[in-house]
């Protein structure tokens, strides 16, 4: 009897135990890979891999995000993400998506993306659009500022004129100085207003057309020593229509006569219309002179002292109805007649 070595271990025992194996592996992973893509395919999984996926949310050095205050009042809108950054889908339903990064771009991801990004922190079916603020617009619609109508430009009054005859403690000096500043008396080409200067009819019939605006009520009349091309023709025109001055006898106005004060204060009373008082000779009696005042004058003298219109200087107790009128007492009674038809105030004298 022969000793033989020991056979060799069949090949096809080792064979099927190597493809059992493989096979158990096989179903393995299989398992493995249907169980995880069974998960990650739930539309309700609560799982979020936004936080894997995408960048962090903290804001690069370079872009820092406004700072938003809450306010007490008005509601906050939804982040609006721009149109050329992520793709829009509907608000009701929002489904996660995996980003696509670009892979032959200039423009890094974050840069193409908002520096913050909201997550929500709800079931993405129970998110609803949020309506907008109507509150808000309702109030700031009726808070608007009402329309301003910017007033009227008002009449700048230039200074007056700095006459070098003129003293500051002149008697006459603030009347001047009111009537200068509104055109209604002017100086002369040496800068001077010679206040005591007498005035004459025609130069009287000036200042009375710059100092009113009275609608003429009477019809001109065409004086035989008034030329057509006199310089104050139009000025005593005015005055004649206006009520202010009459002529003489034989049609003659006598432009060149020095006027007297009587003169002066009857007309001023005339123009503006002012009534005689009922009792003249007792209002008169205020003045020494009174009985120098001509007769046809007593009324109009006595409604002018009622009304202010009667400056005297030196004595306020002497009228001087007869002497010619100075250039300063003319601008001193044109200005109260001003005050009592309302164009001045009367605060202008003490």
């Amino acid at each position: 009897m022969t000793n033989r070595p020991p056979s060799e271990p069949e090949s096809s025992q080792k064979t099927a135990l190597g493809f059992d194996e493989f096979i158990a592996i096989l179903v393995a992973f299989t398992t493995i890979g249907a169980i995880l893509f069974w998960s990650l395919s739930r539309r309700d999984s609560s799982w979020n891999l936004n936080g894997l996926l995408l960048p962090s949310s903290t804001p690069s050095p370079s872009v820092r995000p406004n700072p938003v205050f809450p306010s007490p009042t008005a509601k906050v809108k939804p982040y609006a993400v721009p149109d050329n950054v992520l793709p829009s889908s509907s608000p009701e339903v929002v489904e996660p998506t995996t980003p696509s990064f670009p892979t032959n771009s200039a423009t890094p991801y974050r840069a193409m993306l908002p520096s913050i990004l909201v997550i929500p922190t709800q079931s993405p079916q129970l998110q609803t659009p949020v309506s907008p603020p109507t509150e808000v617009e309702s109030s700031l619609k009726s808070s608007a500022l009402p329309l301003v109508t910017p007033a009227k430009p008002k009449s700048i009054i230039p200074p007056p004129i700095a006459f070098n005859d003129v003293p500051n403690d002149f008697w006459s000096r603030r009347f001047i100085d009111v009537l200068s500043a509104r055109g209604i008396l002017k100086g002369f080409p040496d800068y001077s207003f010679r206040p005591n200067q007498p005035v004459n009819r025609a130069e009287f019939a000036a200042i009375l057309e710059k100092a009113f605006d009275q609608e003429p009520s009477k019809t001109a009349i065409a004086f035989q020593d008034v030329p057509t091309n006199f310089w104050a023709t139009p000025a005593i025109d005015q005055a004649i229509s206006a009520g202010f001055l009459k002529g003489y006898p034989k049609k003659t106005f006598k432009p060149q006569q020095n006027i007297p004060r009587v003169q002066v204060l009857v007309a001023l009373v005339s123009g503006l219309n002012l009534k005689a008082p009922t009792s003249p000779n007792q209002i008169l009696s205020v003045y020494k002179d009174a009985k120098d005042i001509p007769p046809y004058a007593v009324g109009k003298i006595a409604a002018a002292t009622t009304n202010g219109l009667v400056v005297n200087y030196p004595n306020p107790q002497v009228l001087d109805p007869n002497k010619v009128a100075s250039r300063a007492e003319v601008a001193a009674m044109i200005h109260q007649a001003l005050v009592k038809r309302g164009k001045l105030l009367s605060n202008y004298i003490s």
